[in-house]
């Protein structure tokens, strides 16, 4: 039980990063590492008891100054896509790095938090980072102060807290973006998980996954995730939607948002016998089913590709900067921004 805290390596930059093993009564673990606020492993119990390592990751510290596909990251200081790579805040425009087509994913592929290296302080079952962002970091204004806390409670739940405040008008707008395979990391494709997400609507996108603006309804759609779904049931369909991301890369608009923390998503690996619930106070997520994971090898030498792993990434929409009618993640100067995700085992 407890934090143990190890050396992971030494950035390219000559800085000694460590990781850090947090484990509960019943054997649960999530280990993590101040590089990044990355989530690195997460061993989680089947109905059996067994153990597995969950998500997909590397076993070096060089490959996570790498990790194009963001694997276990804490994204900031926004997450998602940003139309045109540029937003306005009281009549001053910010532009960001061009970096998805002609638009902005995920802040900085090289500079954003994921490739930081944070501050670190143990706590009882918990392991708090906390970084500040310079005034102009990545394109965006003010001096933000911020913190992630992960935390492995006796009901095998891993709750991420985020904690952070800026001396000016800012958005601030963190996910975290695990890759689950509930079978296991070394199990292949997630086509078989069941999947249920709290959401009678979602945000359709047009070409570079850009939001058109809209709050559609799921049902009688690719969409329809009401009811517990195969992934990859209708994963392939030829729907404009699915095609133009290679699968699912979208926004569900869950139901019942109203700023306090209720369940969102159930994901269910039934020959693993393995189920996860996703809970957070938060108006979005990202369901992500890994279309654009590219071959890598990563823990324990196993190969990852396509649709290895999925996500669900709990956020604010993508491109709310520019689309007024969506709930916004731009906080004024001083005005804290608290959020909290849990991914729960059960």
């Amino acid at each position: 039980m407890g934090v143990t805290k190890e050396v992971f390596g030494t950035t390219k930059g000559g800085t000694e990063v460590y990781l850090y093993t947090i484990e509960n009564s019943k054997g649960m673990k999530a280990k993590v590492t101040n590089f990044g606020a990355i989530l690195t492993a997460l061993y989680a119990p089947n109905k059996s008891g067994k153990l597995d390592d969950v998500v997909l990751g590397y076993d070096k510290l060089a490959d996570y100054e790498v990790n194009g596909s963001f694997f276990g990251a804490t994204v900031g200081r926004n997450a998602n896509r940003i139309a045109g790579a540029k937003f306005t805040i009281d009549d001053v425009i910010y532009q960001l790095a061009v970096n998805d087509g002609k638009n902005n994913l995920h802040s900085d592929m090289e500079l954003g938090f994921h490739k930081r290296v944070w501050n670190a302080e143990e706590l009882d079952q918990a392991v708090r980072f906390s970084y500040v962002s310079a005034d102009g970091e990545t394109g965006f204004p003010g001096t933000l102060k911020i913190s992630v806390t992960y935390t492995l409670t006796e009901d095998n739940a891993l709750e991420i807290h985020y904690d952070g405040i800026s001396d000016k008008k800012t958005v601030i707008n963190l996910t975290n973006h695990s890759y689950f395979n509930l079978a296991g990391h070394n199990n292949g494709k997630i086509y078989d998980t069941m999947l249920q997400i709290n959401a009678s609507n979602y945000t359709p996108i047009i070409s570079g996954a850009i939001p058109t603006g809209e709050i559609a309804p799921v049902k009688g759609t690719d969409m329809d995730f009401t009811t517990s779904m195969r992934v990859g049931g209708r994963i392939n369909d030829t729907w404009d939607q699915l095609t133009m991301v290679k699968g699912y890369d979208h926004n569900w608009v869950l139901d019942n948002y109203d700023g306090k923390i209720r369940k969102i998503a159930t994901a269910i690996d039934q020959a693993a016998g393995r189920t996860m619930e996703v809970y957070t106070d938060l108006p979005g997520v990202q369901f992500y089913a890994g279309n654009c994971i590219a071959e890598t090898v990563g823990k324990g030498g196993t190969v990852y590709s396509e649709r290895s792993g999925f996500c669900l990434e709990t956020q604010y929409y993508p491109n709310h900067v520019n689309q007024p009618e969506f709930p916004q993640a731009i906080f004024d100067a001083e005005q804290p921004y608290q959020t909290t995700t849990i991914y729960k085992f059960v």
